[in-house]
């Protein structure tokens, strides 16, 4: 009967699910970022290389 009390109060699988979450909007704010960041750096080169001759 003392284990159910107990066991409502229990917080770390909460704060375990927290942590995964802001790891995962790390991850896709990342990403995202990253995404931007190469098509960006794809168009710089390719006017770099047209201006070559």
């Amino acid at each position: 009967m003392t284990t159910k009390p107990r066991l409502l109060r229990d917080t770390r699988g909460a704060t375990a699910i927290e942590y995964g979450l802001i790891a995962a909007l790390i991850a896709l704010a990342s990403i995202i970022a990253f995404q931007m960041l190469g098509l960006n750096l794809a168009a710089i080169f390719t006017t770099i290389a047209d201006a070559l001759p």
